[in-house]
């Protein structure tokens, strides 16, 4: 078996960079001969309900969001107005943490935006059309539900990430998935399987960062600037080439410099956004009824499209997963080097990141689709074919009114290049981890090529390889928590004997 998978591997790479290959072909070949050999796993279907199969992966993550969300009895809901209070209201636990973790480097608004600018993307705005497409307005429920319990397992492994992080010679902070599977498990008596754990992550996070975090980003967004900018459609190589060199300029200035251009676009980002759709949701106002009906009503269809119950379940956890990240184990590294006065304070600031990413942003998207029908209008049909989402959910707008497609441009080009430098910082802890500090040169420099051929890729290539490798990461991840959810529960305990019910 190891040999034939070796043999096959030397004739995916031979095949992908035949020289007699146009360069779009030859990465289009890579992606797809990859999903082939990864998707095997990864979506491997383990359920079935009147025929219909669910992909282990997708059952991974919500097993361990239900289990987690129990586990911390919905720390979700308990600490939600908590969670606003830290970051709104400057509270004392905050000034205190400033003044007694100087050695930190971000805050806890920077770390917040940072994961935020990784999660809410691309994912948001093509992700979404994507998944109700496939599964119909009933998708949209699923989502949601997707992203409330998934704030459960956002809490649990971003506290995780502040109790086991570490300090470099350099002063720096690395923490995440790799530093508590390592010494997590370690403490618990399972060194082997941490390492073991945390090398796996670490490898699947820096597929991560190239896939879903970074080709995939420029890819989608691709689709929907040359809409409004026709001739960045007929040479997608500078569109790419620009990307690499803007990409390259912040990340090369680390978390610091990450974290700042973060601060500032994600508000930017989000309010551009979220008004255009707020005007074409306000411009349906007497749908928005009916548009709710189709969705509660086509979550529970067994009729329902793609499959009918358990697909249209599928469609919207799979596209909720990859856009909120909850569980995957990306998020708490960032928040791993904010400044806080107890871990589970981190923890209960990062929960509102699926709430933001998922319950708000994704289901604006949703209505939008649905309320305008670009999901079902069959003069889209080539664009769902292609998974072409963004280009989707652009037509979506543009069906309203004319000129939206350049303002979304605006957002969709602010959301893919904010989630590419934070999900690059993610790739690069994970590339320090495994190498060592003095070889992250190097990483930086792939992530930037690998940027510019997300330009000349097909979609639906990328689209899987990014879900392959970010769904990935969650079996590592949240193996690793089931073991150490007993310390979540102490750390909780604890900050809610000191902080919340004081």
């Amino acid at each position: 078996m190891f040999s034939l998978d070796l043999i096959n591997m030397c004739s995916l790479v031979n095949m992908s960079f035949d020289p007699a290959l146009g360069l779009s072909e030859a990465a289009n070949n890579f992606f797809g001969h990859l999903n082939s050999l990864v998707g095997s796993v990864i979506f491997f279907d383990v359920l079935f309900f009147n025929e219909k199969t669910l992909p282990l992966a997708v059952a991974w993550l919500i097993v361990g969001a239900v289990y987690f969300s129990f586990k911390t009895r919905f720390i979700n809901i308990r600490a939600f107005t908590h969670a606003l209070s830290i970051i709104f209201k400057n509270s004392s636990d905050e000034q205190k943490s400033k003044s007694e973790n100087s050695s930190e480097e971000v805050s806890h608004f920077q770390a917040l935006t940072t994961a935020l600018s990784a999660t809410v993307g691309l994912g948001n705005i093509a992700g979404v059309a994507i998944a109700v497409s496939l599964g119909g307005p009933g998708a949209t429920f699923w989502m949601i539900l997707a992203g409330f319990i998934g704030m459960s397992s956002k809490f649990t492994e971003c506290t995780m990430a502040q109790v086991y992080k570490v300090k470099r010679p350099d002063g720096s902070i690395i923490g995440g998935p790799m530093e508590y599977l390592q010494n997590g498990l370690k403490d618990l008596g399972h060194a082997k399987l941490g390492k073991v754990l945390s090398v796996i992550f670490a490898v699947l996070c820096i597929g991560g960062s190239f896939g879903g975090g970074g080709s995939f980003q420029v890819n989608q967004s691709l689709s929907a600037v040359k809409l409004s900018l026709p001739f960045v459609g007929e040479q997608p190589w500078i569109y790419g080439l620009i990307f690499s060199i803007l990409v390259g300029v912040v990340i090369m200035g680390g978390i610091k410099s990450i974290a700042y251009t973060t601060g500032k676009i994600v508000p930017l980002m989000c309010g551009i956004y979220l008004l255009a759709c707020m005007f074409i949701i306000l411009k349906h106002i007497g749908s928005i009824p009916w548009a709710f009906g189709q969705i509660v009503s086509g979550a529970f269809n067994p009729e329902a499209g793609y499959g009918g119950f358990v697909g249209v379940l599928v469609a919207g956890f799979q596209r909720a997963a990859f856009s909120n990240e909850a569980g995957v184990g990306s998020s708490p590294i960032a928040h791993a080097v904010a400044k806080t006065n107890h871990p589970a304070q981190e923890g209960v600031v990062a929960l509102l990141e699926p709430f933001i990413d998922t319950i708000v942003v994704c289901t604006m998207t949703a209505l939008v689709i649905i309320l305008t029908g670009a999901y079902e209008n069959p003069d889209y049909e080539s664009l769902r074919a292609a998974k072409e989402g963004a280009a989707l959910t652009s037509y979506a707008f543009k069906a309203e009114v004319s000129w939206f497609p350049y303002v979304l441009s605006v957002a969709v080009f602010l959301f893919a290049y904010s989630t590419i430098i934070s999900w690059s910082y993610y790739g690069e802890r994970c590339w320090v981890f495994l190498f060592g500090d003095k070889y992250s040169i190097f990483y930086k420099v792939l992530l930037c090529v690998v940027v510019f051929l997300g330009a000349v890729t097909s979609a639906t290539n990328i689209l899987e390889f990014g879900d392959l490798m970010i769904l990935g990461m969650a079996f590592p991840n949240i193996l690793g928590l089931y073991f150490l959810s007993p310390k979540v529960k102490n750390t909780l305990l604890d900050y809610e004997k000191k902080y919340m019910n004081s």
